[in-house]
């Protein structure tokens, strides 16, 4: 009786291999250019590692480059890590959807408990046998290409995960420079108002002046001190933003090394405009397209019901002789043929034909206001420089002088004074909006602005 299961169930092996689609490889998207050199956080690709703990970053000190800032980002972001574990669940579902069913053991016991010659188990018929499910359609074939899809989209939500990741990153680092820029700032304007604090005060101690203007130079002494903590404190809080990026609350870091007076040309939007494919939201939905089409083909094959197969034996103990029984079963598809999953998977294609268009069209819109946000910024930076920020500097220069040679009143020094450090706030605030909204720009690509 062994020898006839062991060559039902090969049999039935054999069996089930038939009807498969030939194998599709996964092929997961290629990083945007944008960062594609710096290691990204993934989790390991060994087998029965589920619970691999996540690794903490380390807590740099010293003074921190933008590079890596980025590195300890794309290594250790906790958010990455979640999407790299989607990764990680579509390979396994790749898995799933290669395998066979199971076959099924049947025992049946008749004849037994009956009456007069049928009483107790003297003419049992014991029949052990298998079933499987024979799949036909290409239903295997056809389940892993969805799954093999579904995969690419994970890599794809990875990778739109890996740009933000990269340019929250560049826009926390630069906010952590500008906010160095304004406590250098402040801390040179409260340096300078006490060194005309300490000038205004000589000069009513020498009679030249009243002292109602050593009261008004006490109060720009005590509001630049209170502006230069402020200063302190939201550097302090732009540190903590950073650190956030790879999961620290309490940065170690002193400082950030960068350049934030360095500009370049913005390049027409038309040259921008031709990168938007490479958008991972964007660029995601050939991908989409092609997993919708699989899963109407998924849903075409299960149209086509599948037969059982049932191989045993039967013991007649009455007769002590063993004999083969052998079985099909066939699902007749006289109502149920799959009508509404077909007809909704094929909804679900035109669903996505104009979402499609939709995210294309919104993609290009955000492009286009960012951009516009770029050249402002990188106008007002030139303006500034060239121009507002050196007569300012000019002017309050000229103001003081005169003001110690008695030629000005103490309200135009202050005057001067409020617009030179107005004016080089502007020009910091521009710095930082241009950097910032290049960085948008390159996210939006994918691509360095150095590369269109």
């Amino acid at each position: 009786m062994q020898s006839y299961i062991a060559a039902s169930l090969g049999l039935m092996l054999l069996l089930g291999l038939t009807g498969c689609a030939t194998t599709h490889n996964a092929a997961r998207p290629e990083p945007r250019p944008l960062g594609a050199s710096l290691p990204a956080g993934r989790p390991p690709t060994a087998a029965g590692q589920p619970g691999t703990p996540f690794v903490t970053a380390p807590n740099p000190s010293g003074r921190l480059t933008l590079r890596e800032a980025l590195t300890l980002a794309l290594s250790h972001n906790p958010e990455l890590h979640v999407f790299a574990w989607g990764i990680r669940a579509r390979e396994a579902s790749m898995l799933q959807a290669e395998l066979l069913p199971n076959p099924e053991m049947v025992t049946d016991l008749e004849n037994v408990a009956g009456t007069r010659a049928l009483r107790g188990f003297d003419a049992a018929e014991i029949t052990i046998g298998l079933s499987q499910r024979l799949e036909l359609g290409g239903d295997r074939g056809t389940r892993r290409a969805v799954a093999a899809r579904r995969l690419g989209l994970a890599g794809w939500d990875y990778e739109a995960v890996r740009l933000d990741v990269f340019t929250e990153t560049t826009r926390a680092f630069i906010a952590v420079l500008a906010a160095q820029e304004r406590l250098m700032l402040a801390h040179s304007l409260l340096a300078q108002a006490r060194r005309f604090y300490e000038s205004v005060a000589a000069r009513v101690q020498a009679g030249k002046v009243s002292a109602l203007e050593e009261r008004r130079a006490q109060v720009v002494r005590s509001t630049t001190q209170m502006a230069y903590e402020r200063a302190a404190r939201d550097l302090t809080v732009e540190r903590i933003r950073l650190a956030a990026t790879w999961g620290r609350t309490a940065p170690a870091f002193e400082q950030v090394a960068g350049d934030l007076a360095t500009v370049e040309t913005v390049p027409p939007y038309e040259r921008l405009d031709a990168f938007i494919e490479r958008n991972p939201d964007v660029a995601r939905w050939r991908d989409e397209m092609v997993l919708r089409q699989s899963e109407i083909a998924l849903e075409h094959a299960r149209r086509i019901p599948d037969p059982v197969l049932t191989i045993g034996t039967r013991r007649l103990r009455d007769l002590g002789e063993t004999t083969l029984s052998a079985g099909i079963i066939i699902p007749l598809p006289l109502f149920d043929r799959n009508q509404g999953a077909i007809r909704e998977a094929e909804y679900r294609y035109q669903q996505g034909e104009a979402a499609q268009q939709a995210v294309r069209v919104q993609a290009r819109q955000m492009l286009r206001v960012v951009y516009e946000r770029l050249a402002t910024a990188y106008a007002e930076v030139t303006t500034l420089r060239e121009a507002v920020l050196p007569a300012a500097q000019e002017h309050f220069a000229a103001t003081e002088e005169g003001y110690r040679e008695g030629k000005f009143d103490l309200l135009t020094v202050l005057d001067a004074q409020r617009t030179l450090f107005e004016t080089t706030n502007q020009y910091v605030d521009a710095l930082a909006a241009y950097h910032t909204a290049r960085a948008e720009v390159e996210s939006l690509i994918g691509t360095p602005l150095s590369d269109v």
